[in-house]
Protein backbone atom coordinates (compact mmCIF):
# COMPACT_ATOMS: atom_id res chain seq x y z
CA UNK A 1 0.00 0.00 0.00
CA UNK A 2 1.25 3.55 -0.71
CA UNK A 3 1.33 4.54 2.97
CA UNK A 4 3.95 1.84 3.53
CA UNK A 5 6.06 2.73 0.50
CA UNK A 6 9.23 4.79 0.54
CA UNK A 7 10.35 6.85 -2.44
CA UNK A 8 13.41 8.87 -3.35
CA UNK A 9 12.93 11.65 -5.90
CA UNK A 10 15.97 13.45 -7.30
CA UNK A 11 15.70 16.96 -8.65
CA UNK A 12 12.72 17.31 -6.32
CA UNK A 13 12.91 21.03 -5.61
CA UNK A 14 11.35 22.26 -8.85
CA UNK A 15 9.54 21.22 -12.01
CA UNK A 16 8.77 17.58 -12.71
CA UNK A 17 10.58 16.31 -9.63
CA UNK A 18 8.62 18.57 -7.30
CA UNK A 19 5.32 17.65 -8.95
CA UNK A 20 6.04 13.93 -8.61
CA UNK A 21 7.24 14.26 -5.02
CA UNK A 22 4.09 16.15 -4.02
CA UNK A 23 1.88 13.58 -5.77
CA UNK A 24 3.62 10.71 -3.98
CA UNK A 25 3.23 12.43 -0.62
CA UNK A 26 -0.44 13.09 -1.35
CA UNK A 27 -0.87 9.39 -2.12
CA UNK A 28 0.59 8.31 1.21
CA UNK A 29 4.23 7.62 0.38
CA UNK A 30 7.10 8.61 2.62
CA UNK A 31 9.42 10.61 0.38
CA UNK A 32 13.05 11.70 0.46
CA UNK A 33 13.36 14.81 -1.69
CA UNK A 34 16.85 15.24 -3.12
CA UNK A 35 18.30 18.27 -4.86
CA UNK A 36 21.35 20.50 -4.90
CA UNK A 37 19.67 23.48 -3.20
CA UNK A 38 18.08 23.00 0.24
CA UNK A 39 15.71 25.97 0.01
CA UNK A 40 13.47 24.64 -2.82
CA UNK A 41 13.34 21.25 -1.10
CA UNK A 42 12.12 22.84 2.12
CA UNK A 43 9.58 24.92 0.19
CA UNK A 44 8.24 21.80 -1.56
CA UNK A 45 7.81 20.00 1.75
CA UNK A 46 6.05 23.01 3.24
CA UNK A 47 3.71 23.07 0.25
CA UNK A 48 2.90 19.38 0.72
CA UNK A 49 1.49 20.02 4.22
CA UNK A 50 2.05 16.45 5.35
CA UNK A 51 2.60 15.04 8.82
CA UNK A 52 6.03 15.58 10.29
CA UNK A 53 8.44 12.80 9.41
CA UNK A 54 6.80 11.75 6.14
CA UNK A 55 8.98 14.00 3.98
CA UNK A 56 12.73 14.39 4.21
CA UNK A 57 14.86 17.02 2.44
CA UNK A 58 18.35 15.76 1.59
CA UNK A 59 20.66 18.16 -0.28
CA UNK A 60 22.36 16.01 -2.91
CA UNK A 61 24.72 16.37 -5.86
CA UNK A 62 23.90 13.32 -7.97
CA UNK A 63 27.18 13.66 -9.89
CA UNK A 64 29.17 12.84 -6.73
CA UNK A 65 29.30 9.22 -5.50
CA UNK A 66 29.67 10.14 -1.82
CA UNK A 67 26.68 12.49 -1.99
CA UNK A 68 24.48 9.83 -3.60
CA UNK A 69 25.57 7.22 -1.08
CA UNK A 70 24.67 9.62 1.73
CA UNK A 71 21.23 10.18 0.17
CA UNK A 72 20.41 6.48 0.34
CA UNK A 73 22.00 6.00 3.76
CA UNK A 74 19.95 8.84 5.26
CA UNK A 75 16.75 7.63 3.59
CA UNK A 76 17.14 4.09 4.92
CA UNK A 77 18.05 5.42 8.37
CA UNK A 78 14.87 7.53 8.42
CA UNK A 79 12.39 5.26 6.63
CA UNK A 80 13.87 1.76 6.81
CA UNK A 81 13.91 0.93 3.09
CA UNK A 82 13.55 2.25 -0.46
CA UNK A 83 10.68 1.01 -2.66
CA UNK A 84 10.83 3.57 -5.46
CA UNK A 85 13.55 5.70 -7.02
CA UNK A 86 12.44 8.38 -9.45
CA UNK A 87 15.68 9.29 -11.20
CA UNK A 88 14.75 12.78 -12.33
CA UNK A 89 17.63 15.22 -11.78
CA UNK A 90 18.82 16.69 -15.07
CA UNK A 91 20.23 19.75 -16.80
CA UNK A 92 20.70 20.98 -20.34
CA UNK A 93 23.36 23.06 -22.08
CA UNK A 94 22.98 26.22 -24.18
CA UNK A 95 21.66 25.45 -27.65
CA UNK A 96 24.80 26.19 -29.63
CA UNK A 97 26.44 24.36 -32.57
CA UNK A 98 28.44 21.33 -31.44
CA UNK A 99 31.74 22.89 -32.50
CA UNK A 100 31.08 25.89 -30.24
CA UNK A 101 30.11 23.99 -27.10
CA UNK A 102 32.65 24.32 -24.26
CA UNK A 103 33.89 21.03 -22.88
CA UNK A 104 32.91 22.07 -19.36
CA UNK A 105 29.26 22.38 -20.39
CA UNK A 106 29.33 18.98 -22.12
CA UNK A 107 30.85 17.39 -19.02
CA UNK A 108 28.34 19.01 -16.66
CA UNK A 109 25.41 17.56 -18.60
CA UNK A 110 27.02 14.11 -18.76
CA UNK A 111 27.93 14.16 -15.06
CA UNK A 112 24.37 14.94 -13.96
CA UNK A 113 22.13 13.38 -16.63
CA UNK A 114 24.06 10.14 -17.15
CA UNK A 115 26.53 9.54 -14.34
CA UNK A 116 23.98 10.79 -11.82
CA UNK A 117 21.39 8.30 -13.04
CA UNK A 118 23.97 5.50 -12.88
CA UNK A 119 25.10 6.39 -9.35
CA UNK A 120 21.51 6.52 -8.05
CA UNK A 121 20.64 3.23 -9.74
CA UNK A 122 23.77 1.67 -8.26
CA UNK A 123 22.82 2.67 -4.72
CA UNK A 124 19.19 1.69 -5.27
CA UNK A 125 20.27 -1.79 -6.35
CA UNK A 126 22.45 -2.15 -3.24
CA UNK A 127 19.52 -1.29 -0.98
CA UNK A 128 16.71 -3.03 -2.86
CA UNK A 129 18.46 -6.39 -3.33
CA UNK A 130 19.23 -6.73 0.39
CA UNK A 131 16.16 -5.25 2.11
CA UNK A 132 13.29 -7.39 3.39
CA UNK A 133 10.99 -7.79 1.61
CA UNK A 134 13.48 -7.34 -1.18
CA UNK A 135 13.06 -5.56 -4.49
CA UNK A 136 11.65 -2.28 -5.65
CA UNK A 137 11.10 -0.09 -8.68
CA UNK A 138 13.32 2.44 -10.46
CA UNK A 139 11.82 4.94 -12.90
CA UNK A 140 14.28 6.93 -14.98
CA UNK A 141 13.28 10.27 -16.46
CA UNK A 142 14.25 10.00 -20.11
CA UNK A 143 12.89 12.50 -22.59
CA UNK A 144 11.46 12.84 -26.05
CA UNK A 145 15.15 13.52 -26.77
CA UNK A 146 15.82 9.86 -26.00
CA UNK A 147 14.23 9.22 -29.40
CA UNK A 148 14.70 12.37 -31.49
CA UNK A 149 16.94 15.41 -30.95
CA UNK A 150 16.20 19.07 -31.16
CA UNK A 151 18.72 21.18 -33.11
CA UNK A 152 21.95 21.95 -31.23
CA UNK A 153 21.24 19.58 -28.35
CA UNK A 154 24.15 17.12 -28.52
CA UNK A 155 24.87 16.88 -24.75
CA UNK A 156 21.26 16.53 -23.63
CA UNK A 157 20.25 14.19 -26.46
CA UNK A 158 23.33 11.99 -26.01
CA UNK A 159 22.73 11.54 -22.31
CA UNK A 160 19.05 10.77 -22.74
CA UNK A 161 19.84 8.11 -25.37
CA UNK A 162 22.31 6.66 -22.87
CA UNK A 163 19.72 6.66 -20.10
CA UNK A 164 17.62 4.35 -22.29
CA UNK A 165 20.55 1.94 -22.33
CA UNK A 166 20.84 2.13 -18.56
CA UNK A 167 17.11 1.47 -18.27
CA UNK A 168 17.31 -1.65 -20.42
CA UNK A 169 20.44 -2.92 -18.65
CA UNK A 170 18.93 -2.24 -15.26
CA UNK A 171 15.67 -3.96 -16.17
CA UNK A 172 17.63 -7.05 -17.22
CA UNK A 173 20.04 -7.09 -14.27
CA UNK A 174 17.26 -6.34 -11.78
CA UNK A 175 15.19 -9.41 -12.60
CA UNK A 176 16.97 -11.77 -10.24
CA UNK A 177 16.65 -9.24 -7.42
CA UNK A 178 12.94 -8.38 -7.96
CA UNK A 179 13.89 -4.88 -9.09
CA UNK A 180 11.82 -3.42 -11.93
CA UNK A 181 13.38 -0.63 -13.99
CA UNK A 182 11.41 1.53 -16.40
CA UNK A 183 11.61 4.89 -18.13
CA UNK A 184 9.22 7.76 -18.69
CA UNK A 185 9.87 9.94 -21.74
CA UNK A 186 8.29 13.36 -21.34
CA UNK A 187 7.43 15.90 -23.99
CA UNK A 188 6.69 19.55 -23.23
CA UNK A 189 5.54 19.41 -19.62
CA UNK A 190 5.02 23.00 -18.50
CA UNK A 191 7.97 23.59 -16.16
CA UNK A 192 10.61 26.26 -15.78
CA UNK A 193 12.95 24.22 -17.98
CA UNK A 194 10.61 24.12 -20.98
CA UNK A 195 9.04 27.56 -20.54
CA UNK A 196 10.83 28.72 -23.68
CA UNK A 197 8.53 26.48 -25.76
CA UNK A 198 5.72 28.93 -25.05
CA UNK A 199 7.74 31.59 -26.90
CA UNK A 200 9.02 29.35 -29.69
CA UNK A 201 11.71 26.69 -30.02
CA UNK A 202 13.97 25.68 -32.94
CA UNK A 203 12.54 23.11 -35.34
CA UNK A 204 14.34 20.67 -37.61
CA UNK A 205 13.81 22.97 -40.60
CA UNK A 206 15.47 25.86 -38.81
CA UNK A 207 12.30 27.79 -38.05
CA UNK A 208 11.27 28.93 -34.57
CA UNK A 209 7.75 27.88 -33.66
CA UNK A 210 5.60 27.87 -30.55
CA UNK A 211 4.82 24.36 -29.29
CA UNK A 212 1.88 23.16 -27.18
CA UNK A 213 2.50 22.36 -23.53
CA UNK A 214 0.80 20.04 -21.05
CA UNK A 215 0.35 20.46 -17.32
CA UNK A 216 3.13 18.83 -15.32
CA UNK A 217 0.56 17.02 -13.17
CA UNK A 218 0.09 14.59 -16.07
CA UNK A 219 3.65 13.38 -15.50
CA UNK A 220 3.04 12.86 -11.80
CA UNK A 221 -0.07 10.80 -12.55
CA UNK A 222 1.92 8.67 -15.00
CA UNK A 223 4.67 7.98 -12.46
CA UNK A 224 2.08 7.01 -9.87
CA UNK A 225 0.53 4.62 -12.38
CA UNK A 226 3.88 3.03 -13.21
CA UNK A 227 4.54 2.39 -9.52
CA UNK A 228 1.00 1.16 -8.87
CA UNK A 229 1.60 -2.03 -10.84
CA UNK A 230 2.17 -5.31 -9.03
CA UNK A 231 5.85 -6.34 -8.76
CA UNK A 232 5.48 -8.87 -11.57
CA UNK A 233 4.53 -6.10 -14.05
CA UNK A 234 6.70 -3.30 -15.39
CA UNK A 235 6.22 -0.35 -17.73
CA UNK A 236 9.57 -0.53 -19.52
CA UNK A 237 8.99 2.66 -21.52
CA UNK A 238 6.18 5.21 -21.41
CA UNK A 239 5.87 8.41 -23.47
CA UNK A 240 3.76 11.20 -22.01
CA UNK A 241 3.62 14.30 -24.19
CA UNK A 242 1.54 17.30 -25.09
CA UNK A 243 -0.98 15.87 -27.52
CA UNK A 244 -0.28 18.34 -30.31
CA UNK A 245 3.46 18.81 -29.98
CA UNK A 246 5.37 18.17 -33.24
CA UNK A 247 7.16 15.00 -32.13
CA UNK A 248 5.42 12.53 -34.42
CA UNK A 249 5.66 13.61 -38.04
CA UNK A 250 8.13 14.94 -40.61
CA UNK A 251 10.70 17.54 -39.67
Amino acid sequence: MPQDRVAIVTGAGTGIGKSVALALLADGYRVALAGRRPEPLAEAIAEAKVASGRALAIPTDVSQPASVEALFTQTVAAFGRVDLLFNNAGVSAPGVPIDELPFEQWKNVVDINLTGVFLCMQQAFKVMKTQAPRGGRIINNGSISAHAPRPNSAPYTSTKHAVSGLTKSGALDGRKHDIAVGQIDIGNAATEMIARAAKGVPQADGEIRVEPLMDVSNVAKAVLYMDSLAPEANVLFMTVMATKMPFVGRG
